[in-house]
């Protein structure tokens, strides 16, 4: 069981059905891309029995853990499943660590991404998400971009778009158009994105609202398969 207490613990406990449905039986070799500080996947993973490693320079020490980029990840022998949750977006070369996955892939392995497609953040949504953030709690990445937004003075594409440069953020439809190019799609659907940051606002409140066509669905789930 995955924690709810912090934006963080509650976005992987709500990834965590998809991401299990889509590994391999366990065991199998898994590697997660971008595991962050609190490991990620990881533990749960290896509490369902797979065999687990998270790459991350900000990854936790201990076994199972590598301190270090994916590009300078070097997998002893090919593994079943890759997990990239939220990585691919902000990496320097989307291509080469592509190509690294599917080279770290055997045959028939198996590709699991939750994205974000910063483009489709457009001003409706971002008051939407604004309008819903808590006042009490987390600090998070929405109170600060609400935050540096009204500061500016600038329209909110110009806003964003100026961010996105900054950060080197890689766009939702370009990050699809890599992995189709070398993965053979299983799933490629829209999800809600936004709703850690607005607990108690649920992913059911995010995919009514954009049923209802208030906002855009922001975020990508992917399965892809090596051939």
């Amino acid at each position: 069981m995955i924690d709810t207490t912090t934006a963080r613990q509650r976005w992987l406990s709500a990834l965590w059905p998809f991401v299990q449905a889509h590994l391999p039986p366990a065991p199998s070799r898994v590697l997660e891309i971008g595991c962050g500080p609190t490991g990620g996947f990881v533990p749960a993973m290896r509490e369902h029995g797979h065999d687990i490693v998270g790459v991350d320079p900000a990854a936790p020490l201990g076994p199972g853990y590598h301190q270090t980029e994916f590009e300078n990840h070097k997998p002893t022998r090919p593994v079943d499943a890759i997990v990239a949750c939220t990585a691919l977006h902000h990496v320097s070369d989307l291509d080469q660590v592509l190509d690294r996955a599917a080279a770290a892939l055997a045959p028939g392995g198996v590709l699991i991404v939750v994205e974000w497609a910063y483009e489709k953040f457009d001003e409706a949504t971002a008051r939407w998400s604004f309008d819903r953030l808590p006042n009490s709690g987390e600090h998070g990445w929405l109170h600060s971009h609400r935050e540096l937004w009204l500061a500016s003075g600038q329209p909110w594409h110009t806003y964003l778009d100026a961010w996105a440069q900054r950060e080197g953020l890689r766009s939702g439809h370009a990050i699809v158009q890599a992995l189709q190019a070398r993965f053979r799609t299983r799933l490629l659907t829209e999800a809600p994105y936004l709703f850690p940051d607005l607990y108690p606002s649920s992913v059911t409140h995010e995919r009514a609202a954009t049923h209802r066509g208030e906002i855009q669905a922001t975020g990508i789930r992917y399965i892809g398969v090596k051939p």
